[in-house]
């Protein structure tokens, strides 16, 4: 498909994905597993000085959510950020950006799962293996919810979304009166350069407005629906992190550093140790919800570029609106299971899987939204926004540093296969 090939525009025929849905699909894709582990991560790294990260990325991601909305909008399509891409910079920026988004997913996906099984294994004991088990097990789980379509993703979502929002305004109301102003001293024990690796890291719990990009096309009214849930998941989720972070912060203190599970921390705290198996439940329920959105949206994508060329041709089954994806779902999790495995067989933990997929998104949000700098309506609101937020990325790839190197080796990838499949094209004809 060509730069000025025709993108749809109009509303899903049939019952579509509401606001409401869309906005858990929003909350389920950022808020998800970025809330029960990161804010330990983020502790360790920068002290109480991470509740900085955390209020920067939370400013710096409206203007983000806000680009990628107004695009979805304009251009709803299952390619998301490679046909924004295409449409601005052409086929070959197009399949670069598809790529690093499609092959971040089966390094984020153990991640995430990776991060539910340790509450389970708090919870229960076993070890490695309760972990390991868990992890598989949700993957296969959000494959099969997906296997039967975006409409009941988006109910599961929903419900799913609900959910959550109860268990951390409970956490955090349960954990509250043990909080302790002193544990915010020393403040910044590591400096500007906590402070910046802890941003790193919590790259990771802003990835996911670009995700839902992927699904507008199955928005029963994308102009309207889409602007609406991104402004709605917006506040939710500022809300939500930065009263999590903070209560993780005042009443752990220290300890925050040292914990796999901090939800379940603060629950033990409030109500004691037994909480932890609801913790567990808790847990998995979040990190359902990420991956839930994120095997739609990328199974969207891989159906797309098969259908664009960016990737071979017999997975575009399942790219055009209403239709299910199962040939590139299926990639994606087998994919998914196998990086998994490979990782417990290497003891690798989450952590690095967590950076290299933050630089293959970073990748994806910084040709984003100079795509939407290019495309969105010269000295409208859109794309004023659409430049503060090309400055709020730059800073994420600056804190991204090293692991943006990643994003390059899939970048290789990309224009290799495509060349490939240029030569062979030629040598047909």
């Amino acid at each position: 498909m060509g730069k000025n090939a025709r993108v749809s525009t109009s509303a899903v025929p049939g019952p579509g994905v509401t606001t409401l849905q869309g906005t858990a699909l929003y909350v389920g894709a950022v808020l998800g597993t970025g809330v029960i582990a990161l804010p330990a991560l983020a502790a360790e790294a920068a002290g109480p000085a991470s509740l900085v990260a955390w209020l920067v990325l939370c400013v710096a991601s409206a203007p983000m959510a806000a680009t990628f909305a107004s695009l979805g909008a304009r251009y709803p399509d299952a390619g998301g950020v490679s046909t924004y891409a295409r449409l601005a910079f052409g086929d070959r920026v197009a399949a670069v950006v598809g790529w690093c988004f499609f092959f971040a997913v089966p390094f984020g996906a153990p991640a995430a799962a990776m991060f539910g099984g340790a509450y389970v294994t708090a919870a229960i004991g076993g070890g490695q293996l309760t972990t390991a088990i868990t992890a598989v097990a949700l993957m296969l789980a959000v494959t099969a919810a997906n296997a039967f379509g975006v409409q009941l993703t988006g109910r599961l979502q929903l419900v799913l979304a609900g959910l959550l929002a109860l268990f951390l305004v409970g956490a955090v109301a349960i954990a509250a009166p043990h909080a302790d102003p002193a544990n915010l001293q020393p403040f910044a024990p590591h400096g500007l350069g906590g402070i910046v690796s802890a941003m790193a890291l919590l790259t990771w719990s802003f990835v996911g407005w670009e995700a839902i990009t992927h699904l507008a096309g199955e928005f029963r009214d994308p102009r309207r629906d889409l602007p609406r849930a991104t402004a709605l998941a917006v506040i939710v989720i500022g809300v939500l992190y930065l009263a999590l972070a903070l209560a993780v912060v005042l009443v752990l203190g220290p300890s925050a550093a040292h914990s796999a599970a901090p939800l379940g921390e603060l629950l033990a705290v409030g109500i004691g140790g037994s909480a932890r198996g609801f913790a567990a439940v808790a847990a998995i329920l979040l990190t359902l919800g990420t991956m839930n959105a994120y095997y739609a949206a990328t199974a969207k994508l891989g159906a797309a570029l098969g259908r664009d060329g960016a990737l071979p041709g017999w997975l575009s089954k399942g790219s055009s609106a209403g239709e299910v994806p199962r040939r590139s779902l299926a990639v994606v999790s087998v994919g998914s299971v196998l990086a998994a495995l490979a990782a417990f067989r290497l003891g690798i933990g989450p952590q690095p899987l967590v950076l290299l997929t933050t630089g293959e998104f970073v990748a994806v949000y910084a040709v984003g939204i100079a795509a939407a700098v290019k495309l969105l309506p010269r000295g409208s609101r859109s794309r004023r926004v659409a430049v503060v937020a090309l400055v709020a990325v730059a800073g994420l790839a600056v804190a991204t540093g090293v692991y943006l190197a990643w994003a390059l080796v899939v970048t290789a990838a990309a224009l290799a296969y495509l060349r490939w499949r240029r030569r062979r094209a030629a040598a047909v004809h």
